[in-house]
């Protein structure tokens, strides 16, 4: 997969802040999908050494049957430390040096994290995709920011995720009697049509395949 835009990666949190800053406002809300989608990919992290070493996955699934088709690691020093709200300058780096090594390109990416669900409405997934120019879906594990009302417990029902009087995700439930995951907008897509692949590709755990394979993968030793 080729990679054609990188900006410098900053080494502070005030060049962090900057490059959200100028970059958010490209952010695309809309449906911008290749029709048919056949492939789907999910990104995760894994650490080494400390936490000096990031370990990238690439899954890339066949949709909508989820079979794996390709995977992808990549290395390479942690240059960014943890600090939330900016996971983004610790993580993409390494993630840019997997997807460069795959052969298919996906037609949507799932990240482990925040799309728009984020302070500066520029988290991880967000940022990918603009970079890649291409759509992404952000799926965490946890909430950032933002309340919503009670969820039932039925699979795929969703409440919106209000922050600042601004609907910026959706917490979904994918699957009955377990914690909801928290869908936002990465880039080139809406949210209902977020929601609506989060679904197609978790038809048994709590987590998407894309991401709980690359999990696996980013964890592997």
């Amino acid at each position: 997969m080729k990679i054609y835009q990188h900006h410098p990666w900053p080494l502070t949190v005030e060049e962090a802040t900057a490059i959200q800053e100028s970059l958010r406002n490209q952010v695309i809300r809309s449906d911008q999908l290749k029709q048919p989608v056949q492939y789907v990919a999910g990104v995760d992290m894994g650490f080494e050494s400390s936490g000096t070493i990031s370990r990238a996955a690439v899954v890339v699934l066949s949709f909508p049957d989820l079979q794996v088709v390709e995977t992808s690691l990549a290395y390479r020093p942690t240059s960014f430390p943890y600090i939330p709200g900016f996971l983004s300058f610790r993580e993409i780096p390494a993630v840019l040096d997997a997807l460069e090594k795959i052969q298919i390109t996906p037609d949507i990416i799932l990240c482990d994290g925040q799309g728009i669900a984020h302070p500066r409405r520029f988290g991880i997934a967000s940022h990918l995709g603009v970079i890649l120019g291409m759509p992404t879906i952000g799926v965490a594990k946890s909430l950032l920011i933002g309340k919503h009302d009670q969820l039932p417990d039925t699979k795929g029902s969703w409440q919106p995720l209000i922050h600042k009087s601004e609907t910026i995700g959706a917490v979904l439930r994918t699957r009955q009697g377990v914690k909801p995951v928290y869908v936002s907008i990465g880039h080139q897509i809406s949210l209902t049509t977020a929601i609506d692949y989060v679904l197609s590709c978790t038809p048994k755990y709590r987590l998407p395949e894309t991401t709980r394979i690359a999990d696996k993968l980013a964890s592997a030793r």
